[in-house]
């Protein structure tokens, strides 16, 4: 029998309960019904509470929306949001007359009902996560205030939703759609943003459908991206030399009658993929070149560096892309024969290994929902779903010879052919007003005319002030329009603008290769080399000694450190090549000792390093940042006056001074393992370093592993490949009291919370989390329930059981297994 819960008759919580069907033992005299969390699938016998105000279904196994809940005519606030609902009859909603809260968001949706829109009374509406193609029936909802259709299928928002006689809409996420009109960047700006796009859509019916593609070239290190790229772009073969191969990120424009493509040709080097990240966006085309003279069929570790580790990433970031294999390096192949093996090869396993990926998804999911108590995993089950939803497509290996002509107009075909297939590539063209439009073309007119300086970087105003010269627009109607068009230029990359970076908000960089090169004087892989080579007039304009050149480089080489001082040197000279004797840009680029540059800003914003202060060299007795060789205190970090350095994980070669610090494992470690699937993303590790070392400044750095200090407390974070499995560990001394459970725990959650906070900016990974039995040579382990969503109160109620036993029949404490305080024997 279910255990009603709730301070009256009139409140009822019966969530999380296991429930297959509505207890008959519910009064019917009930107002407030809480069944979130059960195994429901159907609604039998709803319609008997018609007194019904609120009723939370989410998180069961709904399939249909009853019929039976047309009786609930007094009901407010319904949720039913993560359930499997794909459709809502007609005549339901009608007869909801005192509906103000409906929350359907995470289900399976495809259409709504006609007469939706004659529940007049809804002022809150949330359908995302779900499969609409269409928000028709939306119109006419006289109350609506707040709409949420985040990820769906929309490629269209009625206009009638927005029109502002009488329209009450305040808050409309239409984000994670494959929007035309309005485009998504229209979206992003909010309400206002959306009707100032629909009056100029009215304004100016001559619109303008925008086909600009962004296509990125991926792939190894020196398997033809730079030359198919510079050959798409000459429409003739271009031999590039190995010294002229991309450093960092190259990019380009080729212009068709139907389509501009933006080429943007990714450096293949190791050392550059950790700002991949930064660049590479949904919504365009992937072009992963792979050399099919060096591929080898017979060697498994060949498709996993030319091919799968390309796609698996690509996977893990933009999991809804469309990936284009092009074969490079035809004419060095044996003959014909060897080419197409090759590629019936390449095809084939990787529509073994997409098919694989699919399949542990969907046998993690019937884990889950066939474990004791499916309602504890709801979220990772709702999780597994959307990675399902995810449909990566990789088309067919395409052999280029580059060497011929006839083959680069054979690829330019092909490409345009995918674009312009609704049934390859959703959605590549936006539907913008006229006015738009030509404030685009003058942003294009003013670098032509050098209105704008060749560096590109501008800040928004001035930018503003001289497009007002090219438009006749009112200053007030540029502003709207100008904001959502650098969002929309900035996602199709033709320039770079970091809206949410408020350092630098109010700055644009209209030539993204500028910026790109700035970047790459510091991440790249001859790193070392380049410091080496800084002269001494470089030296000397930042007040520097040769002496000082050579800690520089030992520290890079050592600790993985850069000093500050050397990265405005390195900057600067890049700086001078292009801009000359420019000061104040070279200051607002490069930064000061009391102010960071544009660069230093955004290497610490995208997590490439972790920012540091070092003592004055003028000052004997101060303590200088060594990561792995002195605590680095907070305290220290006050003063002003001191010049900092930055430690860049990726330069790290070994993890020796946190092994030495940590000492060995213990077999009573309290210790979590993360498991991501369907693997840890390349550069990932050094990213959590820098996140959990930012949240505890006391620690010791290595490649694989580091160690935080909080208090006396010291917490190991590593990663690890258990048994092919990728997964991180985080590992905790047991305390010798009670007490200090807690403390412990706390360190450990923390950690947790900063990996699920980054693991979100990979759409397409999923992590379970699982505690090893602590009994010496026990394979097996306890696996957490949902915890994303808990308040730290919740987290210690985890588990009401005083001691836990594995399946191996070994049992232990429960505080040693999940969060818990122990209870401590009266006094």
């Amino acid at each position: 029998m279910a255990a009603i819960r709730g301070l009256n008759w009139e409140e009822q919580d019966l969530s999380g309960q296991n429930l297959k069907s509505i207890p008959q033992t519910l009064p019917s005299q009930v107002r407030s019904v809480d069944l979130q969390r059960n195994k429901l699938k159907r609604l039998i016998s709803i319609s008997r509470f018609t007194h019904l105000v609120e009723l939370n279904l989410s998180r069961n196994m709904l399939i249909e929306f009853s019929n039976e809940m047309r009786h609930l005519d007094k009901l407010e606030t319904l949720y039913m949001n993560q359930n499997n609902i794909r459709s809502i009859p007609e005549g339901i909603f009608p007869h909801l007359r005192s509906l103000k809260l409906v929350k359907l968001s995470t289900n399976r949706l495809a259409k709504l009902p006609s007469d939706i829109n004659q529940c007049t009374s809804i002022t809150y509406l949330d359908l995302s996560k779900n499969c609409l193609q269409s928000i028709q029936p939306l119109i006419g909802l006289p109350k609506l205030e707040e709409l949420l259709v985040e990820k769906n299928q929309l490629t269209e928002l009625p206009s009638q939703l927005f029109q502002t006689d009488n329209c009450k809409l305040t808050v409309c996420k239409a984000t994670g759609n494959p929007l035309r009109c309005p485009p998504e960047e229209v979206c992003v700006g909010g309400v206002m943003d959306i009707q100032s796009y629909f009056r100029q859509m009215e304004e100016s019916p001559d619109t303008h459908s925008a086909w600009t593609v962004k296509t990125m070239f991926l792939g190894s290190s020196m398997a033809g991206k730079s030359t198919l790229c510079r050959s798409l772009k000459q429409g003739k073969p271009v031999v590039v030399a190995v010294k002229d191969r991309t450093e960092g990120i190259e990019i380009s424009q080729l212009y068709t009658e139907e389509v501009r493509f933006l080429l943007w040709d990714f450096a293949g080097q190791e050392e550059y993929y950790l700002t991949h990240h930064v660049f590479i966006t949904p919504r365009a085309l992937v072009i992963l070149t792979v050399d099919l003279a060096r591929y080898n069929i017979m060697e498994p570790q060949s498709f996993k560096d030319q091919v799968w580790f390309w796609i698996n990433n690509i996977q893990l970031r933009v999991p809804d892309s469309v990936v284009l294999l092009v074969g490079t390096h035809c004419d060095q192949c044996r003959d014909q024969e060897e080419v197409l093996e090759k590629k019936k090869n390449i095809e084939e396993k990787v529509k073994t290994m997409l098919t694989n990926r699919r399949m542990v998804l969907k046998q993690r999911k019937r884990n889950l929902e066939e474990s004791t108590d499916p309602a504890l995993f709801m979220d990772q089950v709702d999780e597994l779903d959307c990675l399902l939803e995810y449909k990566l497509k990789v088309l067919d290996l395409l052999p280029v010879d580059c060497t011929k002509t006839e083959d680069i107009t054979k690829l330019k075909s092909h490409i345009l052919t995918c674009i312009q297939s609704d049934s390859v590539f959703l959605c590549s063209d936006s539907i913008l007003p006229k006015s738009y439009q030509e404030v685009e073309q003058a942003i294009y007119t003013l670098v032509a005319l050098q209105d704008i300086p060749g560096h590109g970087i501008i800040s928004v105003e001035e930018l503003s002030d001289l497009i007002l010269n090219h438009v006749k627009l009112s200053k007030e109607k540029l502003h709207s329009i100008l904001r959502f068009l650098l969002r929309y230029l900035h996602r199709i990359g033709v320039i770079i603008w970091y809206e949410e970076v408020s350092a630098l908000s109010d700055r644009v960089f209209i030539q993204p290769s500028f910026l790109i090169s700035m970047f790459k004087t510091i991440v790249r892989h001859d790193l070392t080399q380049q410091l080496e080579e800084v002269s001494r007039d470089l030296l000397v304009q930042e007040g520097a000694l040769v002496k000082q050149k050579f800690i520089w480089v030992d520290d890079l080489k050592c600790r993985g450190t850069l000093h500050n001082v050397a990265i405005r040197i390195l900057t600067r000279r890049e700086l001078e090549k292009v801009v000359g004797d420019d000061d104040d840009l070279i200051r607002e680029v490069v930064g000061t000792k009391r102010e960071a540059g544009i660069i230093l800003t955004l290497l610490q914003y995208f997590e490439v390093c972790l920012p540091s202060l070092v003592g004055s060299l003028l000052n004997p007795k101060a303590l200088e940042f060594k990561p792995g060789e002195k605590q680095w205190e907070c305290a220290r970090m006050a003063k002003r006056d001191l010049d900092g350095v930055c430690l860049f994980p990726m330069y790290l070669k070994d993890d020796l001074i946190v092994c030495h610090t940590w000492g060995e494992d213990k077999q009573d470690d309290l210790s979590v393992h993360v498991y991501f699937l369907p693997e840890i993303p390349h550069g990932f590790f050094h990213r959590v370093i820098i996140k959990t070392c930012s949240l505890f400044p006391t620690h010791w750095v290595g490649r694989e592993q580091c160690l935080l200090c909080c208090g006396n407390r010291l917490a190991l974070v590593r990663q690890r490949n258990k048994d092919g499995d990728p997964l991180i560990e985080i590992r905790c001394r047991r305390p010798e009291k009670g007490e200090q459970f807690q403390q412990l725990w706390d360190l450990i959650l923390a950690v947790m919370s900063k990996l699920l906070v980054l693991s979100r900016e990979w759409p397409g990974l999923t992590q379970q989390v699982h505690t090893p039995c602590p009994e010496r040579g026990c394979q097996h382990y306890f696996t957490w329930r949902d915890w994303q969503e808990l308040n730290n109160t919740d987290f210690y109620n985890f588990v009401n059981e005083e001691k836990l036993v594995c399946q191996g029949g070994h049992t232990r404490r429960t505080e040693l297994i999940f969060p818990k305080v122990p209870t401590l024997p009266q006094t």
